[in-house]
C-alpha cells in the first residue's frame, strides 16, 4: 500500500529511465531510499515492468508483426530470412540474462543492491559506454547482426541484473564496440528488453503467489499507465536523439550520479 504521490513518482521514474542508459533499477532502489519513503512491494514492480513492456511492444507492433511470420516460417522448413533471424537472435540473446536470474537472483537481491555497489557500477558501465560510443565504427546494420554477436550482446545484457549497470546501456555498449551503427545497437537493445522484462515479471509473480496482503488496485492500474506512457515517449525520443548525437549526456548524468551517491552513502 503506497500513497499517490509515490505511485506517480516511481512509475514515472519506471518508465523513463527503463530504456535509457542510466539503470531504471538503480533509481527504483534509491529514489525511496533518498526520500525516506517504505519499499513499494513486488506487486507495485510488477505493475510498471508491465507498463514498461506494454510500451515497448507497442513501439515496435511494426517490427514484431513482421518478425513473427517469418520465425514461425523458419520453423516449419520456409527458410531463414532476415527477420527470423532476428526474432531468432531475440530468443537467444535472452537465454544468458534468463539464466542468470534464475541462479543468481536471491545473491544479487541481499548483495549487491546498497548505494555504493549502484554508485559504482553507474561509474563504470558509463565510462565503459563512453569509450564505445567515441570508438564505435558505426558501419553495420541489424541486419548484418551474426549468431555470435546475438550471445555476446546477450550475454552482456546478464550484468545488467547488478544494479546500476543499465539493461540497454551495457547491451549498446556492446554493440556499438562490435561496429554497430547507435540506431542498430538502440533497435536491437529494445527488441531484446521485450522476452526479459517478460520473463522477470514471471519471476516475480511467482513471488507473487505467496503474497497475502491487501492490494491496490487503483494504484497499480495508475502505475502501469503512467509507466507506459512514459516509456513510450522516452522510446520514441531516444530514437530519434541518437539519429542526431551521441551517447555523452546520459554518460554525463551517469558519472554525475555516481559522484552524488559516493559523496551521499560513503
Amino acid at each position: 500500500m503506497i500513497d499517490t504521490l509515490q505511485v506517480i513518482i516511481l512509475a514515472l521514474v519506471q518508465g523513463l529511465t527503463e530504456f535509457l542508459p542510466v539503470s531504471s533499477s538503480a533509481h527504483l532502489i534509491l529514489v525511496p531510499t533518498l526520500l525516506g519513503w517504505p519499499d513499494q512491494g513486488i506487486v507495485f514492480d510488477v505493475a510498471v515492468h508491465l507498463g514498461t513492456l506494454i510500451a515497448v511492444v507497442g513501439y515496435f507492433r511494426k517490427d514484431i508483426t513482421e518478425m513473427m511470420p517469418d520465425f514461425f516460417g523458419s520453423l516449419t522448413g520456409k527458410g531463414m530470412t532476415d527477420k527470423a533471424k532476428l526474432a531468432w537472435g531475440v530468443g537467444i540473446g535472452t537465454i544468458p540474462a534468463g539464466l542468470c536470474g534464475l541462479l543468481a537472483k536471491d545473491f544479487i537481491e541481499a548483495n549487491l543492491r546498497s548505494p555504493l555497489v549502484i554508485a559504482t557500477t553507474t561509474i563504470v558501465f558509463g565510462l565503459l559506454l563512453l569509450f564505445a560510443d567515441r570508438t564505435a565504427k558505426l558501419v553495420r546494420n541489424i541486419d548484418q547482426m551474426g549468431w555470435g554477436h546475438y550471445i555476446a550482446i546477450g550475454c552482456a545484457q546478464a550484468l545488467a541484473l547488478i544494479p546500476g549497470t543499465s539493461r540497454s546501456g551495457i547491451t549498446m555498449t556492446f554493440a556499438l564496440m562490435m561496429g554497430y551503427t547507435r540506431d542498430a545497437a538502440a533497435r536491437f537493445s529494445f527488441l531484446l528488453s521485450i522476452p526479459i522484462i517478460a520473463l522477470s515479471s514471471l519471476l516475480v509473480l511467482k513471488d507473487l503467489s505467496e503474497h497475502t496482503g491487501p492490494v491496490d488496485w487503483q494504484a497499480l492500474l495508475l502505475g502501469v499507465v503512467l509507466s507506459a506512457a512514459a516509456a513510450f515517449t522516452c522510446i520514441m525520443l531516444f530514437m530519434k536523439w541518437i539519429q542526431r548525437t551521441d551517447m555523452s549526456v546520459f554518460v554525463i548524468y551517469r558519472l554525475l550520479l555516481g559522484a552524488f551517491l559516493f559523496y551521499v552513502f560513503w
